[in-house]
């Protein structure tokens, strides 16, 4: 789910960056250093504006300037019961690695349904039930997260196709 997050961010400044376009150069280093990263409960979408910057505080010995910036950004945190759109990305006969946008979520093969069984002698490898659905590389999923686990600074998920609506999807006109 998407939400509007108020964050904050220190960022160190060296010197020669200090003049006229300091503020210029502070959000640009902002975008760079938060928009797609994650922090283990989240992941930054994109920053949309810096609220305030703080002035410049001198850190003792190195000459570098500090500065804190609070900023609106869209975030996006996955929860259980979510149902997301996928990518595949490998299939084995475990189960399915799709990525839903910077997410890597698992399926085992336990939670596709029965009918679409894994198929060793198929080139690529891939799950199907000999007729419409097919799961191999590149793939679009339709999958409900049963849960997700945060590690510092990533995230992971496991899904299950195994409900109604979910599954393969074409997004052909």
């Amino acid at each position: 789910m998407f939400f509007l997050r108020e964050l904050e961010r220190e960022i160190t400044l060296h010197p020669s960056f200090f003049g006229p376009r300091t503020k210029e150069y502070l959000t640009t280093r902002l975008h760079e250093d938060v928009e797609g990263s994650c922090n283990g409960q989240y992941y930054i979408i994109t920053v949309l504006d810096a609220v305030s910057i703080s002035e410049g505080r001198v850190v003792p010995g190195s000459g570098v300037a500090e500065y804190t910036i609070h900023y609106r950004a869209v975030v996006w945190r996955p929860f259980k019961g979510e149902t997301v759109d996928a990518v595949v990305s490998s299939v084995n006969r475990m189960g399915v690695f799709a990525d839903v946008g910077p997410l890597p979520v698992f399926v085992s093969s336990h939670l596709i349904p029965s009918e679409i069984k894994w198929d060793p002698n198929a080139t690529p490898p891939q799950y199907t039930d000999n007729g419409e659905q097919t799961i191999e590389k590149g793939t679009h999923l339709r999958i409900k997260l049963i849960g997700t686990r945060s590690d510092v600074g990533s995230m992971f998920a496991i899904g299950s196709v195994k409900e109604d609506f979910l599954g393969t999807v074409n997004f052909e006109d």
